[in-house]
């Protein structure tokens, strides 16, 4: 679950358990795209897509500089 702010909580099912643990990605902020069509995922509803680079064959996740703070739901233009 993501928060996209607004008390908005997105599930989004990603292929990315070989490279980041849940404990790793919790209060994280990273970039997800919210506005797509929900699809089915392995049999499970996701509702958006986590950004990330491909090195080498490897997902790396595109995340919020934090020295400025953005809060959950800022729109990316």
């Amino acid at each position: 679950m993501v928060d996209c702010g607004e008390k908005n909580l997105k599930q989004i099912i990603t292929g990315i358990v070989h490279n980041y643990t849940p404990e790793e990605l919790i209060d994280e902020k990273i970039i997800v795209l919210t506005n797509l069509k929900p699809r089915k995922i392995m049999g499970i509803e996701s509702q958006g897509m986590l950004l990330a680079a491909d090195l080498s064959n490897e997902p790396f996740l595109l995340k919020v500089d934090e020295r400025k703070p953005i809060p959950p739901g800022t729109k990316i233009k």
